[in-house]
């Protein structure tokens, strides 16, 4: 059975149609639960989390139409549910990695401390995006490799072939760029 495009399955959800899960299954499943297992370690949560991801879709798709972003749509679900399953986990050495990650992160982003810094995380994510398309396409992807999909730098050296030195220093440089630009946009580190 040939793969549906991301806008006709969207049309499946639009109608309430079960095929819809299915035919994101088809697409997408083997994606949604490698990103998942790269979070939570077990392929079992795994699979529950790219389900879970299904039916957190089937709610959110109306009102939300992702046509040409689908599988980033489906993405941030997963990510979002994985995340979530490993703190009411508590795993600890889990929780130590993204208490490891979390740290990297803070010396260059704001963290929201009043409503008005929440009501800029909009502002925030296109101030970020923009950071990012100015990157190379190798320093991207192993920014996001490392604080997106949350590989360790030992994924990350051997996917790309580098060294794991390479890898560290790139991402401090990355994290130091970004600082910059953040504070050019106008956030207070």
């Amino acid at each position: 059975m040939e793969a549906l495009d991301d806008s006709k399955i969207v049309e499946l959800y639009l109608g309430r149609s079960e095929a819809a899960i299915c035919r994101t299954s088809e697409k997408y499943g083997n994606r949604l639960r490698s990103l998942s297992y790269g979070i939570v370690g077990d392929r079992q949560t795994a699979e529950e989390c790219e389900n879970d991801t299904y039916m957190e879709a089937w709610n959110a798709i109306p009102p939300h139409e992702p046509r040409g972003y689908l599988y980033a749509f489906l993405a941030r679900i997963t990510r979002h549910i994985s995340l979530n399953c490993c703190r009411n986990r508590s795993r600890l050495k889990r929780s130590a990695f993204l208490c490891e990650l979390s740290a990297e992160m803070e010396q260059c982003i704001p963290a929201p401390d009043d409503v008005e810094s929440r009501m800029d995380d909009m502002a925030l994510s296109q101030a970020i995006n923009g950071f990012l398309s100015s990157l190379s396409e190798e320093k991207r992807n192993l920014f996001l490799r490392r604080y997106w999909y949350l590989d360790s730098i030992a994924c990350i050296a051997g996917r790309f072939a580098i060294s794991e030195s390479k890898v560290k220093t790139t991402l401090f440089r990355c994290r130091s760029q970004l600082r910059e630009y953040l504070e050019k946009e106008g956030y207070t580190i």
